[in-house]
């Protein structure tokens, strides 16, 4: 499979942008990276390195990288781009202004995605000179190494349009997800949302520590939904009767008083405080690059077992290497 663009474009380099132009970079596009802030450099340069390691540990071949251009300006960063990937912070306003310049700085047949995690396209199309040209690209960290982006248009957005971001996603080896209907936060970032809001509901009421909630995800359940998910998950635990047996066994108990998933706690300055001390306690032995080098070890560990086994992201895993290997 060969790259479905040659030239793209980065606005924002923050853990999302910088990882995104170490996707494009590493399958041989050349990328042109615009963000004002003046460790930029350093931070491409220390993404760069962990995204290299962990490609390196899983033995990936190796193709000439995409040249990688700092730019001060939207047209220096987007006129010759044919694909543009958003990724400033989640504020609607400050995005509206940086798709209306880049809009107003790209080629009439590039395609803008929005790195948002939870706005909806139609949202951000607003003030936009050619709305139908954007979507939303949801990636997941570290994007250089997890396959899913979640692909949503807003109602102005060309189907066109969508097919041509099924497309140049799954050239950078990445599992792209049509979410066909336009909804906040799409569909993985409300599931996690639902774990999110029950955390901190049992950290407000002392039930359980930062690390112990982490512990009930990492040791348990977490493993289950690296490979299977969550249905097909509970279609195995239902046994023989699958999926069936189960919910008409566990059913019930969703209206059992257990979740506190409709309301959420008050984020007073004592919560967050516990929170950020118990996590302090939990990992503050490690500088956030450490972290980010221990997660991705033990991603590559966990992508490789299940590339072993053709079954998930190990499926993705296992395109990508065949991918890479025909360049």
């Amino acid at each position: 499979m060969g790259a479905a663009i040659e030239r793209a474009a980065v606005v924002g380099a923050g853990v999302i942008g910088s990882a995104w132009a170490a996707r494009f970079a590493l399958h041989g596009v050349d990328v042109k990276v615009l963000d004002p802030n003046p460790d930029t450099e350093r931070i491409l340069g220390e993404v760069f390195d962990n995204a290299r390691a962990a490609w390196g540990a899983l033995d990936l071949p190796s193709v000439p990288e995409g040249a990688v251009e700092i730019v001060e300006t939207y047209d220096e960063a987007c006129n010759d781009a044919q694909w543009v990937q958003e990724s400033a912070p989640e504020n609607v306003e400050m995005k509206r202004s940086i798709l209306q310049q880049i809009d107003d700085a790209c080629d009439h047949d590039a395609v803008i995605a929005s790195s948002t995690s939870g706005i909806k396209p139609s949202d951000l199309q607003k003030g936009m000179s050619h709305p139908w040209r954007l979507l939303v690209g949801h990636p997941f960290n570290p994007v250089y190494l997890l396959p899913l982006v979640e692909v949503c248009g807003g109602e102005p957005t060309g189907k066109d349009i969508i097919e041509r971001a099924m497309e140049v996603y799954a050239s950078v080896s990445m599992k792209p997800l049509h979410v066909r209907v336009e909804i906040d936060a799409f569909i993985a970032d409300r599931l996690l949302e639902a774990v999110w809001r029950e955390s901190l509901w049992l950290v407000n009421d002392g039930v359980a520590t930062t690390e112990e909630i982490d512990d009930a995800i990492r040791y348990g359940f977490g493993l289950r939904w690296a490979q299977m998910g969550l249905f097909e998950t509970y279609r195995v635990a239902g046994g023989e009767g699958g999926m069936g047996h189960f919910v008409r066994q566990f059913g019930p108990t969703l209206s059992w008083p257990w979740t506190k998933l409709m309301d959420v706690p008050e984020l007073t300055d004592e919560l967050i405080d516990t929170i950020e001390q118990q996590s302090e306690a939990q990992s503050g032995a490690h500088s956030i690059r450490e972290l980010e080098r221990i997660r991705d070890q033990n991603l590559v560990g966990i992508l490789r077992a299940l590339e072993a086994n053709d079954w998930g992201a190990g499926e993705t895993l296992a395109k990508q290497r065949d991918s890479l290997s025909s360049n």
